[in-house]
């Protein structure tokens, strides 16, 4: 009689050096996307400040 897996098992793609998402998301760095939106914003004026002050 053939063995039945297990559902948590990892199976084939973990073991061929694919993970999962939810394996994968392990990130110390955790942030919202209004703040990467927030950080993209400030660098863009302030590139556009030091073009205005330094080059022209």
């Amino acid at each position: 009689m053939a063995k039945k897996r297990k559902k948590d098992s990892p199976g084939l793609i973990s073991s061929a050096g694919l993970m999962r998402y939810m394996e994968a998301e392990d990130s110390i760095l955790k942030l919202e996307p209004k703040t990467v939106l927030m950080i993209g914003v400030m660098v863009g004026l302030g590139i556009l400040a030091l073009n205005f002050q330094f080059g022209g």
